[in-house]
């Protein structure tokens, strides 16, 4: 079984900042694909920023020259720097994996989701 749990959520005002990160524990797992999304209410999750096996890193235009992805191999971790926060960046950040556990086939596996609030 692989785990992810995020960390990082809160309320902050506008131009602020947050930074989430997302441990990933439980089985081995070869890492394709790592990715944050985001689900406001009454709209559809959406990726927000990703970054592959290989160190690309893609960002919505929404969010490109504020937020930043980030992967600490050694703990296993992903983060997410998010600057100049706006009240339209307001949701439901979840982490994302996809890979392979040992023994098993490519999957996705997702955290439970961390609450961020932006609003004066």
């Amino acid at each position: 079984q692989v785990q992810l749990v995020e960390s990082g959520g809160g309320s902050v005002q506008p131009g602020g900042s947050l930074r989430l990160s997302c441990a990933v524990s439980g089985t081995s797992i070869n890492i394709y694909f790592m990715g944050w999304y985001r689900q406001a209410p009454g709209k559809q999750r959406s990726l927000v920023a990703a970054l592959t096996s290989a160190g690309t890193t893609n960002y919505a235009d929404s969010v490109k020259g504020r937020f930043t992805i980030s992967r600490d191999s050694a703990k296993n971790t992903l983060s997410l720097q998010m600057n100049n926060l706006k009240p339209e960046d307001t949701a439901v950040y979840s982490c994302n994996v996809y890979g392979r556990a040992i023994a098993g086939p490519p999957d996705n596996y997702w955290g439970q989701g961390t609450q961020v609030t932006v609003s004066s």
